[in-house]
């Protein structure tokens, strides 16, 4: 006789105390489930440094002020600028500005709880500028990555 795993022998099947029936696919499914779930909502690993730092790349440079601060990352070709409050919570005006030399500059600004950007710009062998504010108060970096 053949059991569920194809072995032939006793006549036993796979099921014995382990519980291969109906009841372990069910469990199964919902332990499945209820991973999937938490990886959705964020689960228990996800910590604040990893719902702001919404740019790639490493970081570049950080100018903190007096509501916040500015973080600039960078990656191999490209550079990207956030705003960050240091207490999030009601909304406040926010912005991010990044230049690369020679070009226009790229920004986002409104009223946000949390952070404004991510700003990102092409910056292979190229010198760039942030600027972030929040309610007023700013900071900025002058010419970086030259």
């Amino acid at each position: 006789m053949t059991g569920l795993l194809g072995i032939r022998g006793t006549g036993r099947t796979a099921r014995g105390s382990a519980g291969g029936g109906p009841q372990a696919l069910v469990q199964l499914l919902v332990l499945a489930l209820v991973g999937a779930v938490g990886l959705v909502l964020g689960g228990t690993g996800a910590s604040s440094a990893d719902a702001v730092s919404a740019c790639a790349g490493r970081p570049a440079k950080t100018v903190k002020f007096a509501t916040g601060e500015l973080r600039v990352y960078r990656s191999r070709a490209y550079a990207c600028a956030v705003t960050v409050a240091k207490n999030p919570g009601k909304r406040r005006q926010m912005s991010v500005q990044l230049q690369a030399r020679g070009a226009r500059p790229v920004g986002d600004s409104g009223r946000y709880t949390t952070r404004a950007g991510p700003v990102t710009v092409p910056a292979l062998h190229r010198c760039i500028r942030a600027t972030g504010s929040i309610s007023g108060t700013s900071g900025s970096t002058g010419w970086i990555l030259c």
